[in-house]
């Protein structure tokens, strides 16, 4: 297997371990209060019949976190999908996400990214979960944990040779920062994830410094009336990726005009069921082209 370009290994500080412990042990059940009241007329139910789902350990430098699992019954050397979370952690929507990749003959994993910091389950406010949560998880952990994943992924009926991410909000961030770390990863998705900002001691870099080390190409899904992600900052990475390594040249973007920002949350009132659906669509398009 490959190891990561030594150039990448500079741009992150040395992972500190957070020696408090784990403060999030398991999943949450159902959804996140902080995410607001629950469309119910509108949320995605994938079953899991034909599936082997629910939550698993992963092994990781310093202990275990929480992951949830879904994939056919039975089968092995399945292409694997890392699923990176919204703020909210991982929650029923994420769980259904993984569930409607494994309906589609992968193994998705999505990985508990917040365990060491806190469960944003228990928080009722955005601005609480950012500023005592989020605020706390260095892109380093991150990186070593999603590493860990598809380390796990691979002992358990994945297929080392396909591997891709996708994440959303939050975790559509993710999904750049790794396709810059990992180069055995094939592809990813970043659902309306940031792509430009300030450094700080947690986030070193960010995705519009790494186009020239992506590993794997990124197609960008985003909304064109999101308020927190200006068009004119796609407009800067679409710059970036110009002049960035080949993987960063193969990336693209779908930019939905009137769609706001989490458009893909279907349990949420941000939900665009259009746009949604699209988005969804060309995300397995993506995948099935490159793994």
């Amino acid at each position: 297997m490959n190891k990561p370009t030594p150039e990448f290994d500079s741009l992150l500080p040395p992972l500190t371990l957070n020696r408090r412990g784990f403060l999030a042990t398991s999943l949450a059940g159902g959804f996140t209060m902080a995410a607001g009241p629950v469309m119910a007329q509108t949320v995605v139910t994938t079953d899991s019949n034909g599936l082997i789902a629910g939550e698993v350990k992963i092994p990781v430098a310093d202990g275990t976190i929480p992951a949830y699992r879904a994939a056919p019954e039975g089968k092995t050397n399945l292409g694997t999908i890392l699923v990176i979370q919204e703020i909210f952690g991982v929650h029923e929507y994420l769980k259904d996400v993984c569930r409607r990749f494994a309906k589609l003959g992968y193994l998705a994993i999505a990985p508990e990214m917040f365990a060491r910091q806190g469960d944003p389950s228990k928080y009722t406010e955005n601005v609480k979960i950012n500023a005592e949560i989020v605020s706390k998880v260095p892109d380093a952990q991150v990186m070593s944990d999603l590493d860990a994943t598809a380390k796990w992924a691979v002992a358990n009926g994945g297929d080392a040779k396909r591997l891709a991410i996708t994440g959303f909000c939050w975790g559509g961030r993710i999904v750049w920062l790794y396709s810059a770390h990992n180069p055995n990863l094939k592809a990813g998705v970043a659902w309306y994830g940031r792509m430009v900002g300030d450094p700080d001691a947690m986030k070193p870099k960010h995705p519009v410094n790494l186009t020239g080390q992506m590993n794997a190409p990124v197609l960008g899904l985003y909304g064109g009336e999101d308020a927190g992600i200006p068009v004119s900052t796609i407009d800067t990475m679409k710059a970036a990726l110009a002049n960035g390594s080949a993987a960063a040249k193969a990336s693209s973007f779908v930019i939905y005009p009137t769609a706001p920002h989490a458009f893909h949350a279907d349990y949420r009132p941000s939900y665009r069921a259009a746009e949604a659906k699209d988005g969804w669509e060309k995300a397995q398009a993506w995948f099935k082209k490159y793994l």
